[in-house]
């Protein structure tokens, strides 16, 4: 799925959520880790899924890229905003889980 995304958004590197996981491509989970804005960015999705439901996130999420683009997306407008706070960690626990090919 990540490597579609990536594809599609023409990014070396991109994580992607689905559900309480995030998927990476293109970087290691401790490239990923290290970068924290990053992480709380990705956090802010998974707490959309927790609030809408996974049934609600995936069609508001692709109707709200076809609607806006993706930069104006406002799923993608409250992650970035929550990219600056450190708050959005509270209650988190990230896991990293090896990949099964």
């Amino acid at each position: 799925m990540a490597r579609y995304a990536a594809r599609k958004m023409k990014a070396s590197a991109i994580a992607m959520v689905v559900r309480r996981t995030i998927y990476l491509h293109g970087v290691t989970a401790e490239e990923f880790l290290r970068d924290s804005e990053w992480v709380r960015h990705e956090v802010c999705h998974v707490r959309q899924y927790q609030r809408m439901t996974v049934l609600l996130f995936l069609p508001v999420y692709l109707w709200y890229c076809l609607r806006y683009g993706y930069y104006n997306n406002p799923l993608e407008i409250e992650a970035r905003a929550e990219e600056k706070n450190p708050a959005i960690m509270n209650d988190t626990m990230l896991v990293p889980v090896k990949n099964k090919k």
